[in-house]
C-alpha cells in the first residue's frame, strides 16, 4: 500500500500538471534526447536512400544535407494581413495617371460590399536608393539603407484571395490546415545546433496572436518535437524560467533527481517507449534553459548603439526592435528558425490606410533594416536567411470610398511583394514584375511552392526528397505541386 501511495504515475502527473504553463511545457516542445544526440546523424534520413536497418528515431541531431548548404538559420518577419506592395515596394505610374478614374479591366474583390472601381494612386512618393537604384516608397526609409543587401521579389502570388488560405500556403505549402510549417520541415530535415535552446522559436506580437493562431508554427503531422516554441511578447518572456526560492539550488536538484528516478523506473518497465525517454531528457533541457534562455533573452549587455540600430530608442518601434534583436541573439546561439509575427490583421488596411499604413511601417521598418545591418557587421548574414513579407498584397482600386481619410485597399494575392536577404542570395536586385496596375504577377512569377523550393535549396535540401511517411505514403513540403528553384536570385 505504501508503494501504491507514491506510485510513479501519480507523482509524474502531479509534477507535469504543476509546471504545465512554465519551463516544463516549453521544454516538452523541444524534447532533445541526449543519447540520440550522439547517434549517427545520417541514420534518420530515409530520403538519402539508405536502407532502413532499424526503427526510425526522431530527434534534433544535426542531419546531413542533400547538397552543400548556403544558409544555416532563418529569421522570418511575417507581416500578417497583407502589406500594400503598391504603396511600399512596387511603384506604378499608371496608378497615378488613372487616380480617381475607373479601372480599365476586371477586378476580383474580396469584399464586394465596400468595393469601388476607382483607381487609387499611391499617396506616397517613390525614389531610387542604393547603388542598385531600386525604387522604394518614403514609407520605408530604413529599408532604403540596406537595399543593396536585399532581393525584392515583386511577383509573388498564391491566388487564393483569403487571409487564412494564403497564410497556410505561405507557411505550409497548401491552402488547407493541418500541415507542418516551414520551420518544422527545416528542423526535421536539418536538426538543431544548440543543445540548450529550442530549434524553432515563434515570437508573437503583444497586440495579439495572428490569424490562425498556433497554426502559424504548428508541426502538423510531423512529430511534436518539431513544433515551434512560443516566446511571450512581454516580460517575463518565458514563465517560471527560474525555480521559486524554496525550490532553487539543492532543493530543485533533489526534486528533479527524485522525479528522474521515478521516470527511469517506469521506463525500465516499458523499454523502447520513445515518448517517455524523450520526456525524461526534456527535464535536462529545462535545467539548461534556466541559464541559456535567460542569457539569450537579456538585452542589457547590448550597446546603446546596437539598440538604436534596431529602433529600441523609439517608443513606436521599440517593441518590434527588441524581438528582432532577440532573434539575432537566438540564431547566434544555434537556434535554427525564428519567426517574428505581427499582430492579428496589423496590415489589413481596408480603410483609413493613410493613417494606419504609415504607423505599421514605422513600427517595423527600422528594426527590420537594423537586423540586416547587424547580421552583416557580425559576419552572420551570409549564412542567415532573412525574410520580410505577408500572405498577400492589396488591390489598385479604392475600398471604402467614403472620403479620402477612410479609403483603403482590398486583398490581392495575384501579385505582391516581399523581400529576402542573406543566406546565399544576391543583394541589390529586384525580381519579377506585376502588370501596369500592380494587380497580377506577369513576369518571373514566384508561387509559394517556388518560394519554399528555393529556401530549402539554400539550406542544402531538395524539397521533393525531404519526405515524411504518413499513412504509408511519403509527404513533402511541396506535396507534388509544380515548383522551381529560383536560381536567378542565388549568388
Amino acid at each position: 500500500m505504501k508503494q501504491q501511495s507514491i506510485s510513479a504515475p501519480h507523482s509524474r502527473r502531479h509534477f507535469l500538471a504543476s509546471g504545465s504553463m512554465g519551463i516544463g511545457s516549453l521544454a516538452l516542445s523541444w524534447l532533445l534526447n541526449q543519447e540520440q544526440a550522439l547517434a549517427n546523424p545520417a541514420a534518420n534520413r530515409p530520403d538519402l536512400n539508405q536502407p532502413a536497418l532499424e526503427k526510425q528515431q526522431f530527434d534534433l541531431t544535426v542531419k546531413p544535407t542533400h547538397h552543400p548548404p548556403r544558409a544555416k538559420a532563418m529569421i522570418s518577419m511575417f507581416m500578417q494581413g497583407g502589406p500594400s506592395h503598391l504603396d511600399m515596394f512596387d511603384p506604378k505610374p499608371m496608378l497615378q495617371k488613372y487616380d480617381g478614374k475607373k479601372f480599365p479591366g476586371d477586378i476580383k474583390y474580396d469584399n464586394a460590399a465596400q468595393a469601388s472601381s476607382k483607381v487609387l494612386g499611391s499617396p506616397w512618393k517613390f525614389s531610387k536608393h542604393g547603388e542598385c537604384g531600386t525604387e522604394l516608397s518614403e514609407l520605408v526609409p530604413g529599408l532604403s539603407e540596406v537595399v543593396d543587401d536585399i532581393v525584392l521579389m515583386r511577383s509573388m502570388h498564391t491566388s487564393v484571395n483569403n487571409h487564412g488560405q494564403s497564410i497556410y500556403a505561405m507557411h505550409s505549402g497548401r491552402i488547407l490546415p493541418g500541415r507542418p510549417t516551414l520551420g518544422s520541415w527545416l528542423t526535421y530535415g536539418l536538426g538543431a545546433e544548440s543543445e540548450n535552446l529550442p530549434a524553432y522559436i515563434a515570437m508573437v506580437d503583444p497586440g495579439g496572436a495572428p490569424v490562425l493562431g498556433v497554426d502559424n508554427w504548428t508541426n502538423g503531422w510531423l512529430p511534436s518535437l518539431y513544433q515551434g516554441t512560443v516566446i511571450r511578447p512581454k516580460e517575463p518572456r518565458i514563465l517560471n524560467l527560474n525555480a521559486p526560492p524554496h525550490l532553487s539550488g539543492k532543493a530543485q536538484e533533489k526534486y528533479l533527481d527524485f522525479l528522474g528516478n521515478l521516470n527511469q523506473r517506469h521506463l525500465n518497465q516499458h523499454p523502447g517507449e520513445d515518448d517517455l525517454s524523450a520526456r525524461i531528457a526534456s527535464y535536462e533541457l529545462a535545467a539548461k534553459m534556466q541559464t541559456a534562455a535567460g542569457e539569450a533573452l537579456d538585452l542589457s549587455k547590448e550597446t546603446k548603439a546596437t539598440q538604436a540600430m534596431y529602433g529600441i530608442d523609439d517608443p513606436t518601434s521599440a517593441e518590434f526592435g527588441k524581438r528582432c534583436l532577440i532573434s539575432r541573439r537566438l540564431i547566434e546561439r544555434g537556434v535554427r528558425f525564428v519567426q517574428i509575427m505581427t499582430g492579428n490583421q496589423t496590415w489589413d488596411h481596408h480603410t483609413n490606410m493613410r493613417t494606419s499604413l504609415p504607423l505599421a511601417c514605422k513600427r517595423v521598418d527600422v528594426p527590420a533594416a537594423g537586423l540586416v545591418k547587424d547580421l552583416k557587421q557580425r559576419g552572420l548574414l551570409d549564412e542567415t536567411l532573412v525574410h520580410w513579407g505577408g500572405e498577400m498584397g492589396r488591390l489598385p482600386v479604392i475600398q471604402n470610398d467614403a472620403g479620402m481619410a477612410k479609403q483603403g485597399r482590398d486583398h490581392n494575392t495575384y501579385g505582391f511583394s516581399m523581400w529576402l536577404a542573406g543566406g546565399g542570395l544576391k543583394g541589390g536586385m529586384t525580381y519579377g514584375e506585376t502588370d501596369d496596375f500592380g494587380h497580377h504577377a506577369i513576369k518571373d512569377k514566384v508561387s509559394h511552392s517556388d518560394y519554399h523550393a528555393t529556401l530549402m535549396h539554400l539550406f542544402g535540401l531538395d524539397a521533393e526528397r525531404l519526405t515524411f511517411t504518413r499513412n504509408g505514403a511519403p509527404q513533402t513540403l511541396i506535396d507534388g505541386q509544380e515548383n522551381r528553384v529560383v536560381k536567378e536570385i542565388i549568388a
